[in-house]
């Protein structure tokens, strides 16, 4: 996948875009479906069953989910299957769980990557 830079001002619209995917991502049930969705598509009923909440707590979250465009749908008859939009939101849940793995097991920081190192002056 590829990576765009983020600018030094980056643009209002894409900030306000980033705050609202991590205000839906702000509630532990939405991660634990995010966390479902990684490992594919799935009916509300296998993620209400994978959850052990009531359907109309995880429908409620999934409508949330999708109106951020965090998760899309697919109609088969009766049933609706959810999927991750895409695989930003797959390894933004992944970094996040990473980090906090880390965090929890003490082990030493990443440091960034310096953006001069190897440039021409």
């Amino acid at each position: 996948m590829q990576h765009h830079p983020i600018p030094e001002h980056p643009d209002p619209g894409d900030l306000t875009r980033v705050t609202e995917i991590f205000k839906t991502l702000s509630e532990s049930i939405r991660v634990q479906l995010v966390l479902l969705l990684l490992q594919g598509e799935r009916s509300v009923t296998g993620l209400v069953d994978a959850l052990g909440q009531p359907q109309s707590t995880v429908s409620r979250h999934l409508a949330l989910l999708r109106s951020a465009q965090v998760v899309k749908t697919r109609r088969e008859a009766t049933h609706i299957y959810y999927r991750l939009a895409d695989a930003h939101v797959a390894q933004l849940v992944q970094q996040a769980f990473s980090h906090a793995q880390h965090e929890r097991l003490g082990l030493p920081d990443h440091v960034l990557p310096n953006p001069l190192i190897g440039s021409v002056h």
